[in-house]
This record gives structure tokens, C-alpha cells and sequence, in this order.
């Protein structure tokens, strides 16, 4: 019988859940992180998840969790004890990836860029750059021998879409929707205009210098929340695959502990 495995994927805007049957993805959800939420709140939550996609939260054989919130740790780690009767597996030092690091100091990079390099070798090989377009923008190159070599951090674009609402006086606050021409003839399109693609020409600049620097011209793969708005006028971007970093918990979890698994 097949492991039935909850990952979970703890971003600062955003967590992304998954189930696994075995090989395949049978449900998945993108929550807002509430870093106030409880215990209770938390399993109550995922409780009718489960319900509504007609499963069972008894049958979850084991949970992964990836995380660049700490302090939500403590309250989701009690919860998959409390409501599940499981230790969850947490992505962090000493666990196996089966991807040499060759970082300053590997304990700097987050586990979503860790994640999401085990998933794209193992899907698309390497050399390899993936951008995950999140709170914050993220680029990380794979060697071909399967190495996370570094990359690069910038500030995502809802990031930016605030501090122009934030640090002036005129500008609104918009809803982030592509406009018809670079062109705007108002203030929200100029704004939206400056932004989408501005962010997009950023994305472009970096690939292309990191494909420099490589001497390479390496596969780029897009994820994240913000990955098909801006990956369908990049020039540089070749496939959106917005589950990216759930297949590399899934794959770490098989590294770790499937055969293994804690028992209830």
C-alpha cells in the first residue's frame, strides 16, 4: 500500500499544501500564513480540507514540512502531533537532499530554495536555473552534475507594489493585473505597467548574466505564486511548473524516511 504523505510548504505569504498517494498529487491548497494562528485553528483548517476534498486526515501515513517562517515552526509541528498523531519530518540541517552544497555556508540558504533544487535536477536535470517568484524573488543554479551552486535574492513584486503605496503620497494601492500596453494612459496602468514588466526585464537581466557567467545556456524553470503572469512575456523563462516545491518534499521524504516512517 502506498504512503499517504502531507507536504507542506511554509512561505511568508503563502502555504502550499499537498497529498500523496504514493506517486501521485491528489489534492492540493494555498492558505495564507497567519503566523497568530493556533494550534487548533491549524488542525481545524486541514481537517476540512480533507473533508471537502473527500478524504481522510486519519489516513495520512507521515508529513513533511518546509518552512522560511520560524516562529510558525512550534505551532504546526504540535499540530501534526496533536491532530494527526504524527512527528512531521522537517526540511533543515542533517536531513538528506542529495545535492552537494557549494555555498559559504549552506545553513543560509532557505529550505524552499533547498526543496526546489532537489525537485528541478531530479525533473529536468541540469545545468539549471529556477526562479521562484514569491514574497521574495529567488534564483537558483544547478550545476550539471546536479551541485546547487548559489544564485541570486530580490525583493518580490507585491513587495515593491506596497512600498509605492507606502513611501508616496499620490500613488494608491492597485490589484496586480497585467495591462493591455507598456504604455498607460492612467495612474493605475502606469503603476501596474512599471511593475509587471519592469519585474519581468529584471528576471530577464539576471538569467542572462547567470547564463554568462555559467557559459551555459542552462533550462530555466518558474515557480511560485507570481510564475504565470510573468513567465508568458520572459524571454528567458522556458516552463512554469507551479508544484515544483511540493515534488521536492515528496522526493525528500523518500530520501529520509519512506520504509521508515514514525509510527502513530
Amino acid at each position: 500500500m502506498s504512503v499517504l504523505l502531507l507536504v507542506l510548504d511554509v512561505g511568508n505569504t503563502n502555504i502550499v499544501l499537498g497529498v500523496y498517494a504514493g506517486e501521485q498529487l491528489i489534492a492540493h491548497w494555498r492558505l495564507s500564513t497567519n503566523r497568530n494562528q493556533t494550534v487548533d485553528e491549524c488542525g481545524i483548517v486541514l481537517r476540512n480540507l480533507f473533508l471537502h476534498n473527500g478524504l481522510d486526515y486519519r489516513e495520512v501515513d507521515d508529513i513533511i514540512i518546509s518552512s522560511v517562517v520560524p516562529p510558525i515552526m512550534p505551532t504546526l509541528e504540535e499540530m501534526a502531533r496533536q491532530y494527526f498523531g504524527l512527528q512531521p519530518l522537517v526540511v533543515g540541517p542533517g536531513i538528506k537532499t542529495g545535492l552537494p552544497i557549494l555555498y559559504d555556508n549552506p545553513k543560509e540558504i532557505g529550505a524552499d530554495r533547498v526543496v526546489n533544487a532537489v525537485a528541478g535536477f531530479e525533473k529536468y536535470g541540469g545545468p539549471l536555473i529556477i526562479v521562484d517568484l514569491g514574497t521574495a524573488i529567488t534564483f537558483c543554479v544547478i550545476s550539471d552534475k546536479g551541485e546547487y551552486l548559489g544564485g541570486a535574492i530580490t525583493a518580490g513584486i507585491g513587495i515593491a507594489m506596497d512600498a509605492l503605496f507606502q513611501r508616496t503620497a499620490k500613488l494608491p494601492r492597485i490589484d496586480l493585473i497585467k495591462p493591455k500596453k507598456v504604455i498607460g494612459r492612467n495612474t493605475v496602468d502606469s503603476m501596474r505597467s512599471g511593475l509587471i514588466y519592469g519585474y519581468i526585464g529584471q528576471i530577464d537581466g539576471i538569467v542572462k548574466r547567470i547564463k554568462a557567467e555559467l557559459k551555459s545556456d542552462a533550462f530555466v524553470v518558474a515557480t511560485g505564486g507570481m510564475a504565470d503572469e510573468l513567465a508568458e512575456d520572459s524571454a528567458t523563462i522556458n516552463k512554469v511548473d507551479p508544484l515544483l516545491t511540493l515534488e521536492g518534499l515528496k522526493i525528500i521524504y523518500k530520501r529520509n524516511r519512506e520504509g521508515n516512517r514514525s509510527v502513530k
